[in-house]
C-alpha cells in the first residue's frame, strides 16, 4: 500500500526463528495467482504454520495469538532468504506489517519489502535479543520507528539503534512514491536534461 511513512509507533508480532524463507513467508503453490491482491497474499501469510491441514487454526502460532498485535514484526536472524519471490513482501504487506525487524535479511527481499513499503529494520543481535525479552515480558510493550532520523526504539527500555536504508528508497517511502511515481515526479528535469544533451 502506498502511503507516506514518518514515525510508526505500535506493538510488535515476535517470531523468534532464524532462517525464516520465503516459502515459509508464503508457500510455493500460492505464486500462481499473478495479481498482487493484497488482502489475499496477507491471508496467505504464514499460512503453513498458521494453518493445520485440516484447515483449522493453529493456536500455538503467534499471529494466532490474541496477545500479540502491531504493524512490526519481529523475527530472527537471516529472515527472507530462499528464492527471492516478490509475493513475499505481498503477503507481510497484506497482512498490515509495516516494519519488519531483524539482525539480518537477505539482500533481494530487503529490495522486495522497501518496493512495497514495507521498512525493513537491520538492528544488532543484542538488540533484538533484548526485544524479544521485552515482548515477552509485556506483549503490549510498544517499539517507535523513525524514518527521518533512522532509528529505532524500544520505549519500554530506552534502548535505541541507528538502522541502515539506501537514501533513496527512504525518500520514497517518506513521499510515499514507488519508481514510477518518483520517475514521473521529476519528469521535467528528466526532459530539460535530455534537451541539454542532445
Amino acid at each position: 500500500m502506498k502511503q507516506p511513512f514518518n514515525i510508526i509507533t505500535s506493538t510488535c508480532v515476535p517470531l523468534p526463528m532464524e532462517n525464516i524463507d520465503t516459502d515459509q513467508i508464503i508457500p510455493a503453490r500460492f505464486l500462481k495467482e499473478t495479481r498482487r491482491d493484497e488482502a489475499f497474499f496477507g491471508q496467505q501469510l504464514f499460512r503453513d504454520w498458521r494453518y493445520r491441514p485440516d484447515g483449522s487454526a493453529n493456536m500455538d502460532f503467534v499471529l494466532n495469538n490474541p496477545q500479540y498485535g502491531g504493524t512490526i514484526l519481529v523475527a530472527g536472524r537471516n529472515f527472507g532468504s530462499g528464492s527471492s519471490r516478490e509475493h513475499a513482501a505481498w503477503a507481510i504487506a497484506g497482512y498490515g506489517f509495516r516494519v519488519v525487524v531483524s539482525s539480518f535479511f537477505a539482500d533481494i527481499h530487503i529490495n522486495n519489502e522497501l518496493n512495497n513499503f514495507v521498512l525493513p529494520v537491520i538492528v544488532s543481535p543484542q538488540f533484538l535479543e533484548n526485544l524479544f525479552k521485552t515482548i515477552h515480558d509485556d506483549p503490549k510493550a510498544l517499539v517507535e520507528v523513525d524514518l527521518p532520523r533512522q532509528t529505532i526504539t524500544n520505549l519500554a527500555t530506552g534502548e535505541q539503534e541507528v538502522f541502515p536504508i539506501n537514501s533513496y528508497k527512504k525518500h520514497c517511502l517518506m513521499n510515499g512514491l514507488d519508481d514510477i511515481d518518483f520517475l514521473m515526479e521529476n519528469k521535467e528535469k528528466t526532459e530539460a536534461w535530455e534537451a541539454a544533451n542532445k
